[in-house]
């Protein structure tokens, strides 16, 4: 799948389930268009793929946290193989090997303070991912940071309520990801 078709999914539905392995199912279930798979390992992950998509769903994979599957090129292209529609990491390398491999690539950031926020910037433009989700996505003044870049903003992170959803998509953000289930459903 590509960038396109993602945005498009998040223009129609744009809330983001990011599941732990216990709210798969739920997640399913759920009018989210996207999965974010928080948790899981090598045993799991491709039975969580294969699921998604026959549920119409598609699915992004945070490497990162993955168990037993390699932070590195190998391990993207494992998941890549898998039919993950991309990946989600903290690493700027493993977003590069994304995008050489031609897997969609979401770029997580902690925005902690005013020189991380400029930290951010650099390494948005050195790797290139095609999705930038900050975090926490509470915070409207740094998604309205961003918001003008051309690559679309994602917002996840301590999202608990409607309005704080609300308030996100306001700023500029295209989607928020969140593990809440009643905010799935909005």
């Amino acid at each position: 799948m590509n960038s396109l078709k993602i945005i498009e999914k998040l223009e129609i539905c744009p809330i983001i389930s990011a599941v732990h392995e216990s709210q798969f199912s739920d997640a399913l279930l759920s009018p989210s268009e996207i999965v974010f798979l928080l948790e899981g390992d090598v045993m799991s992950v491709a039975e969580k793929i294969d699921t998604a998509h026959k549920s119409g769903k598609a699915i992004f994979v945070h490497i990162d946290l993955m168990k037993g599957i390699g932070k590195d090129k190998c391990g993207v292209q494992f998941l890549a193989n898998l039919g993950a529609d991309g990946i989600i990491s903290t690493r700027a390398p493993l977003i590069k090997n994304a995008k050489e491999i031609g897997i969609l690539a979401v770029q997580r950031y902690f925005a902690l303070d005013s020189q991380g926020l400029e930290s951010i910037k650099e390494m948005i433009a050195s790797a290139k991912p095609d999705f930038v989700e900050i975090m926490p996505g509470v915070i409207e003044k740094v998604i309205k940071k961003f918001a003008n870049d051309k690559i679309p903003e994602i917002a996840g992170g301590l999202l608990e309520t409607k309005t704080e959803v609300t308030a996100a998509l306001k700023s500029g953000a295209l989607a928020v990801s969140t593990g809440k289930k009643d905010l799935w459903h909005l």
